[in-house]
């Protein structure tokens, strides 16, 4: 992952729930899933996540 990935997914506000393609070429392996404003919804949303073999992370934003 690259900075600028970081950067254009970190949301001002809230939550971005993020996946790691490991497979697509530098530069381009981050993908927004979902924007959730509380981190209980992303926590249960990233929990529900039915792939045990998908890569998650989320991504806050400024408090």
């Amino acid at each position: 992952m690259t900075e600028e990935e970081r950067r254009r997914l970190t949301p001002e506000s809230g939550f971005n729930l993020c996946g790691i393609n490991y497979f697509e070429s530098f530069g381009g392996r981050l993908y927004l899933i979902e924007h959730y404003e509380r981190y209980q919804d992303a926590l249960e949303a990233k929990k529900e996540r039915e792939n045990p073999d998908e890569y998650l992370i989320l991504y806050n934003g400024s408090p």
